[in-house]
């Protein structure tokens, strides 16, 4: 649906210091998530490229669109705010990229491969969220926590983990809501492969539902844990989990306050193994980081330099041995919003080396 207003101003500061500060009379993007950031439309049509059918670009003055004859009156009309001009090329006649460097001006960069433009990382330029960006988030991630636990709750033991994914696809898919993202696994496999891509295999007594989702740029991820016959450990394992998730949620919020990096939140989350009895798990998986205009801006690692910033979308995602604790939450100052927040038990945990306690999404027994 067409955006009227668009995302702001907030977006052209930003990159009017970009352009002070690179020396550069324009930045241009053409990367799907890039373009949504900026325009806040979209310009995929085939979603296996990396680049789109239009690029957006910046000049200090004003925001314009670069596309073909095919797709320029659909992106005006439908998906580009009224204040963004839209200029065109024949289809025929060259490639988005030449046709991006022979309208702009110079020097610039851009997202793709543009002959004489410098590359720009849009990553810093996405952080910290707006509150344009957080509405949109909030629709995005209750919608998608929805139909995750509708699918878990229809679920049932005989069904195949494919099964359990296509139904998931399919309700996004109806609300106009991509997956990028969808992983199922089963009583037999969960607990093996910390990726469990769907298989023919029954899901048994417990599975773990694992989705990314995307809808006009901003990404959502969260997992739900459904169980008829759980195994014995299979509570004990999510809580500790839960439990490691809380702390990087903590330590982003501390870090974000106080200044540092994600290396710092990093170190949280390995002492928090290591408090619940998990020493060393963080090797098996990576352990998530900021999310926004990608699944992951950043993800964590022990040596990560980023920013944390605030107020920033968060998703982290431990997994202790068949189980996995993981929801987009917005972080500031001020605390926590599960973004991915849908009508799911919870429990209560704390947070290792902070005096704080979180509620975390439960096993759902049936």
């Amino acid at each position: 649906m067409k955006n009227c207003a668009g995302p702001g101003s907030g977006r052209r500061r930003r990159l009017d210091k970009r352009l002070t500060a690179d020396s550069l009379a324009a930045i241009w993007f053409a990367r799907p998530n890039g373009f949504a950031w900026l325009t806040g439309g979209s310009n995929v049509v085939d979603r296996a490229g990396s680049v789109g059918v239009a690029a957006a670009g910046y000049d200090g003055d004003e925001v314009r669109v670069v596309t073909n004859n095919i797709e320029a009156d659909r992106l005006a009309t439908e998906e580009l705010p009224d204040d963004v001009a839209v200029s065109s090329y024949d289809w025929y006649e060259t490639s988005l990229a030449e046709a991006v460097a022979a309208r702009s001006p110079t020097p610039a960069a851009a997202d793709f491969d543009v002959p004489g433009f410098e590359t720009v990382d849009a990553t810093e330029l996405r952080q910290p969220l707006t509150e344009y960006d957080t509405e949109r988030y909030r629709e995005l991630g209750a919608t998608t926590a929805e139909a995750v636990e509708a699918t878990c709750r229809e679920a049932s033991a005989a069904d195949t983990e494919q099964t359990v994914a296509a139904r998931l696809r399919g309700r996004l898919a109806e609300d106009g809501i991509d997956s990028p993202v969808v992983l199922v696994g089963g009583e037999e496999r969960a607990p093996i492969y910390r990726h469990p891509t769907p298989t023919e295999t029954p899901i048994g007594g417990y599975a773990l539902v694992i989705v990314t989702a995307e809808h006009d740029g901003l990404f959502a991820s969260c997992t739900r844990t459904v169980a008829s016959d759980p195994p014995e450990w299979l509570l004990a394992r999510h809580r500790a989990a839960a439990r490691v998730e809380a702390t990087a949620l903590a330590a982003t919020r501390d870090v974000g306050t106080a200044g540092g990096t994600a290396g710092d939140v990093f170190a949280a989350i390995r002492d928090a193994y290591d408090a619940v009895g998990w020493e060393g798990e963080w090797r098996r998986h990576h352990q998530g980081g900021a999310a926004g205009f990608a699944g992951r801006e950043w993800i964590a690692t022990p040596d990560s330099t980023e920013s944390v910033y605030l107020p920033m979308a968060y998703a982290w995602n431990p997994t202790v041995e068949g189980a996995k604790s993981e929801d987009t939450v917005l972080v500031d100052a001020d605390g926590y919003e599960t973004l991915t927040a849908g009508d799911w038990p919870t429990i209560t945990v704390e947070a290792v080396g902070y005096d704080e306690t979180l509620e975390r999404p439960a096993v759902l027994e049936r």
